[in-house]
């Protein structure tokens, strides 16, 4: 097989598809610089504090900046969110207090969250403090409408979880119009529920973002998409006020919350991820649209399709076998920039149950924006592809990848 000539004639076919994406990164460049503008971002703002981090005003900035990005009342941006689900286990504890009542309604959360909630048991859990959980899976890769209003009709809901991106299971991302639709019926029965979102690998895959749609509290990484492959750690949360001034106080202490937080150098790297996200998004988006094409034509099953909505960066491909499901994660290893000669083997892993093997050949530590490829040692055998700063580089991954799938 030649790959290459099967990689020139996937770009020459995916030609109106990619220039979708072009304008979807426009419009969300706009956006960005439209932040920049109207915060005055200048470079004063690359200054830092160590310390208590008190009267940081580059930190406040960037807070600014994605307030206006997300068009919310407050943001909480910074490096002392360890990740995503760091971010995600704060917002909870700072929402819930003991007696509460936690729904998802998009199934079970990501793996990581098991023992935040207590699904899985641990001293530390939300469970542990009195608050309780339900969920509510979806049906045919949508919202479960009739049961969820039955459900806040029958019961006193303090938060409800939305997670949009796949995680390691099988059913599709939610699109932002699946978003609107059920925080829509979700108000005609509950006005003070607290609908927050788990947006992890979503910014910027569309034009809208969910607190445009109604959500309260939205929650993301910045060694995602947001961070565009510069930040080197960190998350932000963004929503009404009084919600950020709670998770402030959950992250530092009460009585100071959002007030202190040292930035120790950090702030150009944020501003300079959040400035190149789009376009890092755009890469990205590119890469899943590439290798959804293609591994289709090469017999595999993937979701999604080359030419359907999507809702993240993330490609998902079904192998089928574990073996196919090993070459392939480690031809994107092969194909990364950083310890492209370690060879990645399925192992435990902090938070998961199966063994995962994962390819991560990042300049950051765990940096899913760059090209990254992992998946569970479980049946189907399920590998999800994301990220990469540039397409030429995502390109030669994937074509390092075919290549190792395609060995005899």
């Amino acid at each position: 097989m030649d790959i290459n000539k099967l990689i020139y004639e996937a770009e020459i076919a995916l030609k109106d598809e990619f220039y979708k994406l072009d304008q979807l990164c426009y419009k969300n460049s706009q956006k960005v610089l439209d932040a920049f503008h109207k915060n005055n971002i200048s470079e004063i703002h690359f200054s830092s504090t160590t310390g208590y981090g008190y009267n940081d005003i580059g930190r406040e900035a960037i807070e600014n900046v994605f307030k206006t990005i997300f068009k919310s009342e407050a943001a909480i941006v910074r490096n002392q969110f360890v990740s995503g689900s760091h971010a995600l286990s704060v917002t909870l504890f700072a929402l819930l207090r003991p007696n509460d009542l936690l729904l998802s309604i998009s199934g079970k959360p990501y793996d990581t969250l098991d023992e935040v909630i207590g699904i899985k048991e641990n001293s530390s859990s939300l469970k542990s403090f009195g608050i309780k959980y339900d969920q509510i899976d979806l049906v045919d890769n949508d919202f479960d409408y009739e049961k969820i209003t039955n459900y806040l009709k029958s019961n006193k809901v303090k938060v409800i979880e939305i997670q949009r991106s796949k995680g390691y299971s099988s059913r599709k991302s939610l699109t932002i119009d699946k978003i609107k639709k059920v925080i829509d019926e979700i108000r005609k029965v509950d006005k003070e529920v607290i609908i927050m979102i788990d947006n992890c690998y979503c910014e910027f895959v569309n034009e809208v973002e969910p607190i445009e749609v109604g959500a309260d509290i939205v929650v993301g990484s910045l060694i995602k998409n947001l961070g565009g492959g510069i930040a080197p750690n960190g998350a932000y949360v963004v929503g009404k006020e009084k919600l950020i001034n709670l998770v402030g106080e959950r992250l530092t202490l009460p009585g100071e919350g959002k007030e202190v937080g040292p930035t120790l150098g950090i702030n150009k790297q944020f501003l300079q991820g959040i400035y190149m996200a789009p376009s890092v998004v755009n890469s990205s988006l590119k890469l899943a649209v590439l290798a959804a094409y293609v591994l289709e034509k090469l017999g595999y099953s993937v979701d999604p399709l080359y030419n359907e909505e999507r809702a993240d960066i993330v490609e998902m491909i079904t192998f089928n076998d574990s073996d196919k499901l090993i070459k392939f994660v480690q031809g994107i290893q092969a194909g990364s920039a950083i310890d492209s000669n370690v060879i990645p083997v399925p192992d435990d892993m902090p938070g998961y149950d199966d063994k995962v093997i994962m390819a991560s050949g990042s300049f950051t530590q765990g940096s899913s924006i760059e090209l990254s490829c992992d998946g569970p040692l479980r049946e189907p055998f399920i590998a999800y592809l994301q990220g990469s700063l540039t397409y030429e580089y995502a390109k030669i991954g994937l074509i390092e990848a075919i290549k190792k799938l395609e060995e005899k």
